[in-house]
């Protein structure tokens, strides 16, 4: 027998979603429909975070359900996986670009172009998008500074607030237009458009630089310490997060928990007033059929990343070396012995 399914009409394509009563989000009973539908609602702002971007699909087929979980290198029959490569099957119109990874091996990515490139991946579904920072024209170029504040243990919301007031401070100083937005977690982001002439290494110690200025500024508060054991009840700027092949979830991107939370754009204003378990696919349309994307004029400045990186070498000059990558990656040029420090080894000459 069939599986039922039901067309949309999304610009000039017909989307076909599949089994569109299938549950979703059992906890909250959000559908697979219900989930295309919240995606299209807020199409212009999604399309202007992924437009033209490589973009990495987390996909849970079976939904999120009370211990789903995902997929790992060391237990690869989780519930929901990444998918870097294009589906087989795949509509023509569709719009790839091939992307290579830290390992030299490389993948042809779906880059979204149109709200139907979107309605299609959520059909397979894709709970959020993580887009590459660059653009399919240029792959090797990032023109986006992603800033991740990620609280620890023993830290919340409010924390990651306080430092995210000190990096306003710090993006007024450079004279950069910078966009927040929450992480759909406990986190918040932040977007800084750049121009695209500059490396993922380079990407990378702005990056560097700009945590270990908040470090300096909130003594105790902030952190870059990659290893866990270092970082106490601090709130860490994850800069990792601009290396090649690393991603963050979407702005308007709906997030696997149990409650269907999504990504937001918020005002800097707002910040310190808002809950983040307040945006979710059920309340998201409303707020951006009334405030728009609140990210719009995110492209109207490319900004000169030269200021960090003088930063990054000034710290250099002074002694601090380059920081340790993801575990995956294979030894990087000028990284620092990659072991957590309880692992390495005593210096016999103590």
């Amino acid at each position: 027998m069939a599986s039922p399914f039901v067309e949309l009409q999304v610009g000039e394509r017909t989307v076909k979603v599949s089994n569109p009563d299938k549950v979703y989000f059992a906890a909250v009973g959000i559908t697979k429909r219900e989930m295309v539908e919240y995606y299209l609602s807020v199409a212009d702002g999604i399309l202007r975070a992924l437009g033209d971007r490589p973009t990495t699909l987390e996909r849970w087929p079976g939904g999120v359900f009370e211990g789903a979980k995902r997929a790992t290198r060391a237990d690869p029959r989780g519930d929901a996986f990444y998918q870097k490569r294009v589906p087989q099957g795949a509509p023509d119109w569709v719009v790839t670009a091939e992307i290579a990874f830290p390992s030299g091996r490389t993948a042809d990515e779906i880059c979204p172009t149109e709200a139907a490139t979107i309605a299609y991946c959520a059909n397979l579904g894709t709970i959020t998008f993580h887009p590459w920072p660059v653009r399919r024209f240029d792959v090797d170029h990032p023109d986006e500074l992603r800033i991740d504040l990620d609280p620890q243990p023993g830290t919340d919301f409010q924390d990651v607030i306080a430092v995210a007031g000190q990096a306003r401070v710090l993006f007024d100083e450079l004279g950069w237009a910078a966009f927040p937005k929450t992480s759909g977690g406990r986190g918040v982001h932040m977007y800084v458009r750049i121009e695209p002439r500059w490396t993922f290494t380079d990407m990378r110690h702005a990056a560097i630089a700009f945590g270990r200025e908040l470090e300096r500024r909130m003594p105790g508060q902030v952190t870059t310490k990659w290893w866990k054991e270092e970082r106490g009840e601090t709130i860490f700027v994850d800069y990792n997060q601009n290396a090649r092949d690393r991603t963050i979830a979407s702005a308007y991107s709906i997030r696997p928990f149990a409650h269907a939370p999504v990504s937001a754009p918020v005002t800097w204003d707002e910040l310190s007033d808002v809950n983040p378990a307040d945006f979710t696919v059920r309340t998201m349309p409303a707020r951006f059929a009334e405030l728009g994307d609140l990210h719009a004029a995110i492209d109207d400045v490319a900004h000169d990343l030269t200021p960090l990186l003088e930063w990054y070498e000034r710290d250099e000059a002074k002694g601090l070396e380059d920081m340790p990558y993801p575990p995956e990656y294979p030894k990087m040029k000028g990284e620092p012995k990659r072991v957590q420090p309880s692992r390495a080894k005593k210096d016999p000459a103590e």
